[in-house]
């Protein structure tokens, strides 16, 4: 499949109650952001004035039709040649792409807006619909009341899907001293021609029929006490194990195979693609949110503009059609509807061309967005809400556990409560495979930002001043302590055999004479050792030390009884503790390496992206 070519990392710079509803209106789609707009600008027949032309060559330079967008058919994956307007490569990776991508930040946008601003009129008691958006396809509707939103229609809107398609799953985080815990939900932009609307926004129709790709991938990774957030992208083209995928609709079995991650999507559904992330990040997921291109200009409109920054003119357009069409002189631009959603498709006039820096200028937009509903935008007009809730449940596929707008505004009000100041946005480290023809998860630095997030430590690095714990001494004799070990590798590798036998003849050996077994496997990525209260902290800490397990393995949590060693896949072997493993809390790391490419909601909120010399004006 065609690859995005990324260059090196160095060229990166409370509701009232409802009044009697009207007879019901049909409801549907109401032409919003295509009325009279002609096509988007990758879309075939495009012309820069606005009306319609020949049909033109497809993203990579190629003729219409030449072949599938977004997606190689035979051969190895090619590498994009980021340069001068006119010379961008064949890869056949076009409107698939650049439409993959945009449409499910276009259409987090316009649910955002929704939100925020019926929050802004009227206050608790006079909310009629409010939408949070924190871009990029995380679309959620945050409540109704009668008279302007049929409550039952919408739900019956969303499409639901199995979460997890994969043979494993990781075990679900203990909550913690408060009984919190972090919540982490996927993000996924699937490239799908399934529509006519589509169609239009995506282009290549003759991909009409082949399986969507996930072009766009995010997760969202919210603290267990809400206080902070982190968002990670993970390029298309990174090559990673996808786990055996089943799909649940035909029984298919989809083996284990190496491939780009935006691929999984076609294993059976997202399902497939929460299995591929759980897989390479060890990171529990609890919710995935899917969209498509459908309603993107008209959740984009509905924001009713997001503040973007370039440092200097930029035209992303060239005489063989490449580009999204975006034209913006140098400086701040309130960008909405159309001209949004070619913002967030823009590769080419973005840093190398590359969906690297397109990934940047998503989390821009996605950080400005933030910033927007959080001064309250308004949304007052009925129709519109209408339309926009119409539009956004329409277009969302989500997991079972999120199959209601109420689930979905319950999440919203969480998500509320994060303070834009600690929100961040990263790209995992990355570096090229061999022949740059993909990326492959760069060592170290990606294992530390995954760590990071499994063990709820914000990547903005203020995790790092809050008041470390007293340390306290043990006050059970070791031989009267009650522990138990559980082997904690189970997962698509299969589990490693004996490790709660091996751990319990270690403590045995070590005076904890009273360690015993649970022999249920579980599965989890770090070694932890919890506990129940403040009484039983010294002891854990002991415990810890004896075995050479790092502090951050040890935790509190409320739902502990017996205190609990898990030996997890970073200790899969012998009975030292790995000290390279990273694992168990990651307790070197504190903030996001640089090579993530960090962006705070706050602080870089005059941030600007970088102009590719050759796509200038």
């Amino acid at each position: 499949m065609p690859q995005s070519g990324v260059r090196g990392e160095g060229q990166r710079g409370g509701r009232r109650e409802p009044e009697p509803e009207p007879e019901p209106q049909p409801l549907g789609w109401t032409g919003g952001g295509f009325a009279d707009k002609g096509l988007p600008p990758d879309a075939p027949g495009w012309a820069p004035d606005g009306g319609s032309g020949p049909a033109a060559p497809d993203d990579d330079g190629g003729p219409p039709g030449d072949e599938p967008a977004g997606h190689r058919v035979g051969g190895p994956p090619r590498r994009r040649k980021g340069g001068k307007a006119g010379e961008a490569d064949k890869a056949g990776e076009g409107k698939a792409g650049e439409a993959g991508e945009a449409d499910e930040a276009g259409k987090a946008g316009k649910a955002g807006e929704g939100k925020a601003g019926k929050a802004g009129k009227g206050g608790k008691g006079r909310r009629a619909l409010r939408w949070t958006a924190l871009g990029l396809g995380l679309l959620l509707v945050a409540g109704a009341t009668g008279g302007y939103l049929y409550y039952q229609h919408l739900n019956a809107n969303l499409r639901k899907d199995a979460l997890d398609l994969g043979p494993g799953g990781l075990k679900k985080p203990e909550p913690n001293a408060f009984g919190q815990t972090p919540m982490n939900i996927l993000l996924v932009g699937s490239d799908g021609r399934n529509s006519e609307k589509n169609i239009e926004l995506g282009g290549a129709r003759q991909d009409a029929d082949r399986k969507p790709l996930a072009d766009v991938q995010m997760l969202l990774h919210v603290s267990a006490d809400r206080s902070n957030m982190s968002v990670i992208s993970i390029p298309r083209d990174t090559r990673v194990a996808i786990p055996q995928c089943t799909d649940p609709k035909d029984g298919h079995v989809y083996p284990e195979t190496t491939a780009a991650i935006n691929e999984s999507l076609q294993h059976g559904g997202p399902g497939c693609t929460v299995a591929t992330w759980k897989e390479l990040t060890g990171i529990y997921i609890d919710h995935f949110m899917m969209v498509d291109f459908a309603g993107v200009v008209d959740m984009a409109d509905a924001v009713g503009g997001v503040p973007v920054c370039v440092d200097r003119n930029v035209y992303s357009h060239d005489s063989k059609g490449h580009g999204s069409g975006l034209k913006l002189t140098k400086g701040t631009h309130s960008v909405q509807g159309v001209q949004a959603l070619q913002w967030l498709r823009t590769r080419y006039g973005f840093e190398d061309n590359t969906d690297i820096g397109r990934a940047k200028a998503q989390h821009m937009y996605m950080n400005s967005m933030i910033r927007q509903l959080k001064k309250g935008t308004k949304l007052t007009d009925p129709v519109q809400l209408r339309d926009l809730a119409e539009a956004a449940t329409s277009a969302l596929t989500v997991d079972e556990g999120l199959g209601s707008v109420k689930k979905l505004y319950d999440l919203g009000g969480d998500l509320q409560r994060v303070p834009t100041k600690r929100t961040t946005m990263v790209t995992m480290p990355w570096q090229y495979g061999p022949g740059e023809e993909y990326v492959l998860p760069k060592p170290g630095d990606a294992e530390a930002t995954f760590a990071m997030l499994r063990n709820d430590v914000a990547l903005d690095g203020k995790d790092a001043k809050k008041k470390p714990e007293p340390e306290t001494g043990p006050s059970t004799p070791k031989g009267k302590l009650d522990v138990i070990v559980q082997n904690g590798t189970e997962g698509s590798r299969g589990p490693a055999a004996g490790r709660a036998g091996d751990l319990q003849g270690r403590l045995a050996a070590l005076g904890y004479t009273g360690a015993r077994t649970d022999s249920r496997l579980t599965s989890q990525a770090d070694t932890t050792l919890v506990y129940k209260d403040a009484a039983q902290r010294g002891d854990a800490l002991a415990l810890a030390k004896a075995l050479g397990l790092p502090g951050g393995a040890v935790r509190q949590s409320s739902s502990a009884g017996t205190m609990r060693l898990v030996v997890g896949n970073d200790w899969r072997t012998g009975t030292d503790y790995p000290a390279s493993s990273g694992g168990g809390g990651g307790a070197d790391a504190h903030q996001a390496p640089k090579s993530a490419d960090p962006l705070n909601a706050e602080k870089d909120s005059s941030a600007c992206m970088k102009v590719n010399p050759h796509y200038t004006f």
